[in-house]
């Protein structure tokens, strides 16, 4: 509920669980006021602490300066005297910064609001808050959007800023959400890693000054997420208050936190300021991507909660949301280019008679593309690899009762290609400069519209021409050089914001035209691994890392904030491709089963062995699917924290059942069995446990009460090994 108070100025905004208020201040400033669990009182303004920046009744206060740099600011703002992390910075066509923001209004409506051209939360069960500011000096008007659900303890904001100035202004940061909050001995949680490593968690301890994560690669990142979490030094899985905040957005972007002399916090995050500039015309309006904050005082499992419920419910759109996702089996680590049509019948014949429901044919299957340094931009099937044509392959892999899905790279383009030959001015460069190449190839300039629409209708032709159930978007490399002979030089910091506006374009086109399409993103992996592309897929590939003990960590890191049914996990052939390791085919198996589960190997190569446990996995995968999709996830233990073992649970929504995975990475001699405390049960049930892969002589099922399970816990035995794993399945 929103409410808003007149007698004290101050906004409410309460979620299932916690309260979030803003406060009028004294001359007209927008303060951030309370931001923690529910509390009963509406009167909170005293938490403003005016009286330590106003003198005698108020009507007098001490130095603007002193009062902007203590203010708690709703959207702290550059150039006029509060020296932290600013939101919003503009200047106008003379070059003056500086802004100053005074409330002017207010709205409350039903249900959420949508943003021109971005991906945006839906849902009418709930409100939406609309603060208007205004600059007179500047003639802009800035409005902050606070969207809350019913169902959710989620609170999203935006801004969007209005020019009604008579010359142009230029907007150098408009970051989507601030807030201040006092130090209670917090630490820091931030997501990093590299290709095939991503989202590894960051925890350390707040120190004075600024610290966060930030993008500069015109996409999400393998480096860093946009992603950053506040909580109390003894906040663990299960206990703490947590202050989080996530971006819905796939571009350059910044979330910083910062300590400052008054022992104040502030938190921020938006679109990267670094090489950014808008020009905002008269009458213009300026919309910034969405920022989700969160809080919990239920510990890091109660933040996953709210995430992954908000991001199920209220952002992905696809109609496989919900659904059991096709188990697929994709041919790039089996074959990389080196595969024709019969090769791919062969995979797909072989993986039919185990139960697997699709194949997708990866990288490799047109132009010349027979390695990665040619091609991109040719989206003509290559007939001397796929002979007969696309139709006759999808054909004949449809006989076999299995759908076909297929690999693109839609935003690239090779030098070598046709499309380079006849547009090499659609390449992003900067005149005069030789272009930066990443893995033998450059970025397409899809910000021009006529390159956007050369690349997406390359696709929706391809998808048009068979019967194409499945897509692969993928994003091989990142941005540089930028520069485009479409925008103007005063507009040419607008680029990498219109580059992610155009990439939106796109698949909004693509879930459009094409409503059934299984869309699957994907950036060399996990880059971008983003809330912004949900809107658009309901998975994305996870890691090109597709280890099972490296998985353990960017798993956990990925689930920290998104749902289990979003993330893209295969089992793959040993030794793996990326470490070089050997795991059991089994726990490959138990991984990849806490995602959307699939195949990435040459299944005509296996040994029978590992061969004969395809049909149990996908028997297994049918059999819990829902379970893992759409139950809470509970984090019970961390390999990446103890180095021994990892182990993790999806509950159902009615707590009627459970799935636990436990995996013992390295074990040691003259141990003891391990109890697990579980978690997420209902104290009172009565529940079995069983061992479903296990022998029942040696595991035999037992019966026990929720209470048990969670606060005595269950015996793991730990005398079978390393890199080992056991499923659990608990029932009422």
């Amino acid at each position: 509920m929103i409410k808003f108070n007149k007698e004290t100025q101050t906004f409410r905004l309460d979620t299932l669980n916690s309260t979030y208020c803003i406060t009028v201040a004294k001359k007209g400033y927008l303060g951030h006021s309370y931001y923690g669990k529910k509390i009963a009182d509406d009167d909170i303004s005293y938490l403003m602490r005016q009286s330590e920046y106003f003198m005698s009744d108020g009507e007098v206060f001490r130095e603007k300066h002193t009062l902007l740099d203590f203010l708690p600011q709703e959207l702290p703002t550059d150039g006029m005297g509060d020296f932290r992390e600013s939101a919003l910075a503009i200047t106008n066509s003379n070059g003056n910064n500086g802004v100053e923001l005074k409330y002017k209004s207010y709205k409350i409506c039903d249900g959420a609001q949508t943003l021109p051209g971005l991906p945006s939360v839906f849902g009418k069960n709930g409100q939406s808050l609309e603060i208007t500011t205004e600059d007179p000096v500047l003639g802009i008007e800035v409005h902050l959007i606070y969207t809350i659900f019913d169902d959710s303890d989620a609170i999203i904001r935006s801004t969007r800023i209005i020019s009604k100035a008579k010359e142009p202004v230029y907007i150098k940061k408009a970051l989507s959400a601030s807030f201040d909050i006092d130090n209670e001995d917090f630490d820091v949680i931030t997501l990093h890693g590299s290709w095939a490593r991503e989202r590894h968690i960051d925890r350390h301890p707040l120190h004075h000054g600024k610290q966060g994560v930030v993008s500069m690669r015109g996409e999400t990142s393998h480096q860093e997420h946009p992603f950053i979490a506040l909580i109390d030094h003894n906040t663990d899985q299960n206990k703490g208050s947590v202050y989080a905040m996530n971006f819905i957005y796939s571009g350059n972007f910044v979330a910083d936190c910062q300590l400052n002399q008054f022992e104040s916090i502030r938190l921020v995050m938006g679109i990267n300021p670094e090489n950014f500039c808008w020009k905002l015309n008269p009458g213009e309006t300026f919309d910034t991507p969405q920022a989700v904050l969160v809080y919990s005082d239920k510990g890091l499992n109660g933040m996953s909660h709210i995430f992954h419920d908000l991001y199920r419910e209220h952002l992905i759109r696809s109609p496989y949301k919900k659904a059991m996702r096709p188990i697929l089996i994709n041919n790039w680590e089996a074959t990389y280019f080196n595969f024709d049509t019969e090769k791919l019948l062969d995979i797909a014949r072989e993986a039919s008679k185990d139960g697997i429901e699709m194949l997708v044919m990866d990288d490799g299957w047109f132009g010349k593309r027979n390695s990665d340094n040619c091609s991109l931009g040719d989206w003509v099937v290559n007939e001397e690899k796929i002979k007969g044509g696309l139709k006759h392959l999808v054909d004949e892999v449809n006989k076999l009762g299995m759908k076909f899905g297929i690999w693109f790279e839609p935003e690239m383009i090779s030098p070598d290609s046709d499309l380079f030959r006849a547009h090499s001015d659609w390449a992003i460069q900067i005149p005069g400069r030789e272009p930066g190449m990443s893995r033998q190839q450059y970025v397409l300039d899809i910000t021009r519209k006529e390159a956007e629409d050369y690349a997406y209708e390359s696709v929706a032709k391809i998808l048009r021409s068979a019967n194409i159930e499945y897509v692969k978007w993928d994003m091989n490399r990142q941005l540089s050089d930028i520069g485009s002979s479409k925008l103007a030089s005063d507009q040419m910091g607008e680029y990498y914001h219109r580059y992610v506006l155009a990439l939106y374009r796109m698949q909004e086109r693509l879930v459009t035209d094409f409503p059934k399409l299984l869309l699957e993103n994907c950036s060399g992996g996990g880059a971008r691994f983003d809330p912004g592309m949900f809107y658009y897929s309901p998975q994305i590939w996870c890691s090109d890392d597709t280890d099972a003990i490296e998985r353990l960590s960017i798993q956990e890191g990925t689930a920290l904030v998104y749902p289990l049914s979003t993330m893209g996990a295969h089992v793959s052939v040993c030794p793996n491709h990326a470490v070089g390791r050997v795991t059991p085919f089994k726990t490959r198996g138990y991984v990849a089963l806490s995602g959307t589960f699939g195949y990435e190997l040459d299944i005509t190569k296996l040994s029978p062995e590992d061969r004969s446990l395809i049909p149990h996995q996908v028997e297994l995968y049918k059999k819990y699917s829902d379970l893992v999709r759409n139950g809470d996830y509970w984090r019970i233990a961390s390999f990446s924290q103890n180095h021994e073992y990892d182990c993790w649970m999806s509950v159902s929504k009615d707590k009627k059942e459970a799935l636990v995975t436990f995996v013992q990475v390295l074990n040691h001699p003259n141990f003891k069995t391990r109890f697990i405390k579980l978690q997420g049960l209902d104290p009172d049930k009565k529940y079995t446990v069983s061992f479903p892969d296990e022998n029942q002589a040696d595991f035999p099922e037992i019966t026990l009460s929720g209470s048990t399970i969670m606060n005595a816990g269950i015996g793991i035995r730990r005398d079978w090994g390393d890199f080992q794993a056991k499923l659990i399945h608990i029932y009422s």
